[in-house]
C-alpha cells in the first residue's frame, strides 16, 4: 500500500516555492523568479528544473546540496507547517484502519524527500502507520513508476520473497501518480483532493476514484 503525501494526506500549499528560494539562495546566491510546476513530481526533476531555470547547472554535487538545504528548510518550518498546513479530512482514520487491516502494509511512493516526507507527516501526526524504511522517494528519479519499483523491492527483499505488481495499491491525487502506478502494473486508486477532478482521475486510468478520504469504508472498498 502506497500513499503519495501532498494534497492526498496533507495539504501544504504555498510552503513549497518558500522552501526552494530558501534553498537555491543557501546553495546558489540567488532569488528564486519561477517554480516549475510540481504536481506529482519527484524532487529530483523539480530540482533540476530550478536549477536550469535559474542558469545554473543540475550536477550531481548541486542537486546534493538542494537537497540539504531543503531538508533544512522544511525541519525549521516544521512547527508553521503543523499550524497553517493541515492533514486532509479522513486522512488519519484511513491510516488507522488500514494499519489493523490484514496483509496492508503501509509506506510511501512520494516526490518528497526522506526526511522531508517525515517532517510532512509528523507535523500531523501522520507518521505512526507509516513505514517510512520501504518507501519510495523522490530524489532517486524523476519517474513515479521508479520509485514504485524500489519501494517494492525493499518490501521484497524484507519479506524475502517476490510481491506481483497486482498486489501493488498506489494512491495520488494527481494524473502522474496514476500514470506511475499503471506503468508498473499496480492497482491505482486517484484521489481528487489535489488539482485533479475525478473524472480527470478515470480518464488516466484510475482503478477506483474517490472524492476525498473521508469516507473510511469507501476507502477500504477501493483499496482492497
Amino acid at each position: 500500500m502506497l500513499w503519495d503525501i501532498d494534497l492526498t494526506l496533507i495539504d501544504a500549499r504555498g510552503f513549497g516555492p518558500r522552501w526552494y528560494r530558501r534553498a537555491l539562495a543557501a546553495v546558489t546566491g540567488r532569488e528564486l523568479q519561477q517554480m516549475p510546476d510540481t504536481a506529482g513530481r519527484t524532487e529530483l526533476a523539480i530540482t533540476t528544473d530550478v536549477l536550469e531555470n535559474h542558469g545554473v547547472a543540475a550536477d550531481e554535487t548541486t542537486i546534493a546540496a538542494m537537497f540539504t538545504a531543503l531538508t533544512s528548510a522544511v525541519a525549521e518550518t516544521r512547527d508553521e507547517l503543523a499550524q497553517r498546513g493541515s492533514a486532509l479530512p479522513g486522512a488519519a482514520r484511513a491510516l488507522e484502519a488500514l494499519a489493523v487491516e490484514p496483509g496492508f502494509v503501509q509506506t510511501l511512493v512520494t516526490g518528497n524527500l526522506p526526511e522531508v516526507a517525515f517532517h510532512k507527516l509528523e507535523s500531523f501526526d501522520l507518521h505512526r502507520h507509516v513505514d517510512f524504511e520501504i518507501g519510495g522517494f523522490g530524489a532517486g528519479s524523476v519517474h513515479r513508476h521508479d520509485l514504485i519499483a524500489d519501494s517494492v523491492a525493499k518490501a521484497a527483499d524484507r519479506a524475502g520473497a517476490a510481491i506481483g505488481a497486482d498486489s501493488v495499491v498506489v494512491v495520488g491525487d494527481t494524473p502522474h501518480d496514476v500514470a506511475g502506478a499503471l506503468r508498473f502494473g499496480a492497482v491505482a486508486v486517484g484521489v481528487a483532493t489535489g488539482g485533479s477532478t475525478e473524472a480527470e482521475l478515470r480518464a488516466a486510468g484510475a482503478h477506483a476514484v474517490l472524492p476525498d478520504l473521508s469516507d473510511t469504508g469507501a476507502v477500504l472498498t477501493a483499496l482492497s
